[in-house]
């Protein structure tokens, strides 16, 4: 079966520097070298489950301007229908500035642009792509507003919803009702628990705060160690693929959008799902860029088959 997957999420013009370490309080640097890419984490996850074989579209908004234009030609190119990503007036596209150590560990700063620009009107639009879908993912480089209109469509029509919470923040009252899977990684389910996240029973104790905040089914990513799973039937970990990383940037949107193209609507298959997922993210942080870095099927069941 092939899924039909839905991504309204962010399309960010990346700025990588490739720099030693990363710089200290006032310190001033010299980056080895400088790369642009296409990427925002909606791209991501929406390049990661075409690669994949899912159905993919998008929704999200650009700028009137070059980059714009760079940014659907990207998504376009792995076959993602661009048809509901509107053209703001008022903001630029989205970027990202990317600091890459030698040791292949980034920090990230993000200027939201037209992502946050976005209005609950869009979801209206877009209707009857969401209604005909398998799977919605979205994140939080986008208003929550929107998610949480687009998710409520979702519910309505049986589609599964996945809410990445990244950057983490409060969330919105009302958007966890509305959400089947919440995957945040370590850190910020850590600061959305207040439980800090170093071994299987403080994962446990994550998955019992999120119950008490309304959502059964987790994934917590723990980077070069793997993943934890919780659903009402049980849980377990995931350990990751064990790789020489060169950049981490992309691999937990790599992560979320791979598994996207093989979950089942009804989570049965979580397992399965996600090894296949650590497969995909160990093939892109062995890799340089954002979307450049995300692997095909074909590239997958060659490495491990």
């Amino acid at each position: 079966m092939t899924n039909k997957v839905v991504v309204l999420g962010s399309l960010n013009v990346d700025t990588t520097l490739h720099i030693d370490q990363m710089p200290k309080p006032g310190e001033t640097i010299s980056a080895k070298s400088k790369t642009n890419s296409a990427g925002g984490k909606g791209a991501n996850q929406a390049v990661a489950a075409a690669r994949s074989g899912a159905t993919t579209s998008f929704i999200g908004q650009v700028g009137d301007d070059s980059n714009g234009v760079f940014m659907i030609d990207a998504l376009k190119l792995d076959g993602i229908n661009t048809a509901h990503v509107g053209i703001s007036q008022d903001e630029g596209t989205g970027s990202a500035v990317i600091l890459l150590d030698s040791q292949g560990q980034n920090s990230i700063m993000v200027y939201g642009g037209a992502n946050q620009a976005m209005k609950t009107e869009m979801i209206a639009e877009s209707q009857a792509l969401i209604e005909s879908a398998d799977v919605l993912i979205s994140e939080f480089e986008t208003p929550q507003e929107v998610t949480y209109e687009a998710f409520k469509l979702a519910k309505q029509h049986g589609v599964t919803t996945i809410l990445n919470p990244a950057p983490a923040s409060k969330i919105i009252y009302g958007l966890l009702e509305v959400t089947d899977l919440i995957v945040p990684n370590e850190t910020e389910s850590a600061t959305l628990t207040g439980i800090k996240v170093n071994d299987t029973d403080s994962m446990d104790q994550n998955a019992a705060k999120f119950s008490e905040m309304g959502i059964e089914n987790l994934i917590i990513t723990v980077g070069d160690r793997g993943a934890y799973y919780h659903t009402p039937t049980g849980s377990g970990f995931v350990p990751a693929f064990k790789v020489k990383a060169q950049d981490t940037t992309a691999a937990g949107d790599t992560f979320i959008g791979a598994f996207s193209s093989q979950i089942d609507k009804d989570l049965t298959n979580i397992e399965e799902a996600l090894i296949y997922a650590q497969k995909a993210s160990s093939l892109t942080v062995q890799r340089l860029g954002a979307l450049p870095s995300i692997p095909t099927a074909e590239e997958i069941k060659a490495e491990y088959n």
